[in-house]
């Protein structure tokens, strides 16, 4: 019973998160903003989507359990919880599971922006670990961080690019780190 309950929520989390993304690209959109890296965004959907499936099926098919120790990444996936309403608040309207640049737009550079560049990759790094790990599905643990790492090595260049030609990105971000807090400069 257990699982079902922290599946339902981790479902129902996403699909309300799709809910405000679909709502922010509609006003970004209505306001002349573009989508940058569409041909990698139905991979990085799919890798999500294979994710929880993968999730499920280990766990359901290998009658998996929590760890004894399962609060320890539960913890950690509720400090990534609080740590992703972190970034949509920061954000606003900017938030988004797509590329969506508004041109001439000031990047967000406070929240945890105001310390990493990429805050919620870092959040989505975190929950394919932590989701696991509290059921011991390590297969799952294991295959979509290589999933993730290189769809972010694809998506991450993208989105710098996108940001850099139509807003003022380098002018908060250069020198920033990607995922550790701190200043190259």
């Amino acid at each position: 019973m257990l699982f079902w309950i922290f599946f339902a929520v981790l479902v129902i989390q996403r699909l309300a998160e799709l809910l405000i993304a679909r709502k922010n690209e509609k006003y970004l959109l209505s306001k002349g903003a573009f989508e940058a890296g569409r041909e990698h965004y139905k991979w990085m959907v799919g890798i999500h989507t294979c994710f929880f499936i993968s999730f499920l099926v280990e766990v359901l098919l290998y009658n998996k359990q929590p760890a004894f120790w399962w609060w320890i990444p539960f913890s950690l996936f509720l400090l990534a919880q609080c740590a992703r309403v972190w970034c949509i608040s920061s954000l606003g309207h900017f938030w988004n599971t797509k590329i969506i640049i508004l041109p001439g737009a000031h990047v967000v550079a406070k929240g945890p922006y105001k310390y990493i560049r990429h805050p919620n990759y870092v959040i989505v790094t975190l929950e394919i670990i932590t989701i696991p790990l509290v059921f011991q599905a390590y297969f799952t643990m294991v295959l979509f961080l290589i999933l993730n790492a290189v769809i972010l090595s694809v998506r991450i260049p993208e989105e710098e690019k996108a940001l850099q030609k139509a807003t003022n990105y380098n002018a908060h971000f250069e020198g920033k780190h990607r995922f550790l807090p701190g200043d190259d400069r």
